[in-house]
């Protein structure tokens, strides 16, 4: 096998996963399954929008399986999967900006904040919290059908080689058919994670963290079976799909409680903490879409790089199309995550198409207007408690949900003053500043443009800043 030296940023945050990182382990399997939905995704989209994939007959699925005698657990999916290239492009490197930031804002917050992980990208790394070695095994769709291995001990190497078709694995996970593709994710399990390879731990994750995942994942074990007199006679294999497999952002508003929403938030953005907001809408009418959007509790990590990975995802009809277009809200926005899935856009729209496209110029309009009308409501209704002399729990907590909101959010939300012409006046009216004149202490301390010109007086005609 080929020998490869982790990029030093990998290393780094290798050690920090490993030796800190325990509070949470459990994130990992979530984290593991979300890298085999996206790759579901991937080659969904280019079986219907690239004719080299198009006879592709693709079923999309996730299996798990484990050995608990061997204290093994492997994710199987039939994605787009990998090559040669990839494998070191994706699994030995980090290529971002910001990620010298992000290890030192991890080892800082330690055991408290393991969600940083997915937040930042690079979840495939937590699943060493768990295995002392990990195995993948891949074939790239629309690739010279090669199936590679890539296997590391999550110290400074990892190698990589061309899987022999003889190998057990190359039978195992299916490659010795032709049409084959996609990654398994096989973990050696450390003594301290063994019960991860468990039916019932894996169901009650699964279950967890990633019910919504968009392709059902099946679960595969071995039960006893039993006579017609209740004793055991032999043992029989079984697979079971253990998640609901639903785009929850189709479901009626009516069907679904706050708990349905933060779970989906949960599985969606790689947070553990529920949403600050969300804001659901099924739009009617010349153009029908459907949009669900997300206010984090905490400000996303990226924020203020330049290379900000976008948080809200396009989807066509329920079909994956992209989640790398900063143009699908203006950067000011850029802290709300999210699904836009339209009916009207063709499903092989390229990236230039979506950059001149009416039909989803129509609906980022939209979206703007209803997220900062539902801004503006947050503060609303927090003014409003403010003024209550024996405020109750509701009014407590609309006061709480803004304060938070404005201190996370407030600064880049200033950016569309300049940036957004047509919704200048909607954003103003959103935005607080701190002021010597509120009557507030800390959190409370912020006033409206609105309240300042109110308090302003007779003959005054400047405001007062300080920089």
């Amino acid at each position: 096998m080929a020998k490869y030296q982790f990029q030093t940023e990998v290393n780094q945050l290798l050690k920090l996963i490993i030796h800190s990182m325990y509070s949470n382990k459990d994130i990992f399997l979530r984290e593991i399954v979300s890298n085999a939905s996206d790759a579901l995704d991937k080659l969904k989209y280019l079986t219907v929008s690239d004719e080299k994939f198009k006879n592709i007959v693709f079923d999309p699925r996730i299996d798990i399986t484990f050995d608990e005698d061997k204290k093994i657990l492997t994710v199987q999916d039939d994605g787009i999967g990998m090559d040669e290239k990839d494998l070191g492009d994706d699994l030995g490197t980090i290529a971002r900006s910001g990620t010298k930031a992000f290890i030192e804002q991890l080892s800082k917050s330690g055991s408290n904040n393991s969600d940083l992980i997915g937040q930042f990208g690079v979840g495939f790394y937590s699943a060493f919290m768990a295995a002392d070695k990990i195995d993948v095994y891949t074939r790239k769709a629309g690739s010279d059908g090669k199936v590679w291995h890539w296997s590391s001990d999550g110290t400074n190497s990892y190698e990589v080689e061309e899987l022999a078709a003889d190998s057990p694995a190359y039978h195992q996970y299916g490659f010795d058919k032709d049409s084959k593709t996609g990654s398994a994710i096989e973990m050696h399990l450390n003594d301290d994670s063994k019960d991860y390879a468990s039916r019932w731990k894996i169901d009650d994750l699964i279950k967890k963290y990633s019910n919504h995942i968009a392709f059902p994942i099946y679960l595969h074990y071995t039960q006893t079976k039993y006579d017609k007199d209740g004793k055991a006679d032999g043992t029989e294999k079984k697979d079971e799909q253990i998640n609901s497999a639903s785009a929850l952002w189709r479901k009626s508003k009516s069907e679904l409680k706050a708990e349905d929403y933060n779970d989906f938030y949960k599985t969606f953005s790689h947070d553990g903490t529920d949403p600050l907001h969300y804001v659901h809408t099924h739009a009617e009418g010349t153009i029908e879409y459907t949009t669900l959007f997300y206010v984090p509790q905490v400000a996303p990590f990226d924020m203020y790089q330049a290379d900000y990975k976008s948080g809200v995802k396009l989807y066509v009809k329920r079909v994956f199309i992209t989640d790398d277009d900063r143009e699908l809200l203006p950067s000011y926005l850029r802290f709300v995550r999210g699904v836009i899935d339209s009916e009207d856009l063709p499903l092989n729209v390229s990236r230039e198409i979506l950059q001149q496209n009416r039909i989803l110029d129509t609906i980022k309009t939209q979206s703007v207007k209803k997220l900062l009308g539902e801004f503006k409501k947050l503060g609303e209704e927090a003014d409003k408690a403010r003024k209550s002399e024996t405020p109750s729990d509701e009014e407590k907590a609309a006061i709480e949900k803004w304060n938070k909101f404005v201190k996370s959010y407030n600064r880049p939300l200033k950016e569309g003053l300049y940036s957004d012409y047509a919704n200048r006046e909607e954003i103003a009216d959103i935005i607080r500043f701190k002021s010597t004149a509120d009557e507030g202490t800390g959190d409370d301390k912020w006033t409206s443009l609105a309240d300042y010109v109110q308090r302003m007086k007779e003959g005054q005609k400047a405001i007062y800043y300080i920089t």
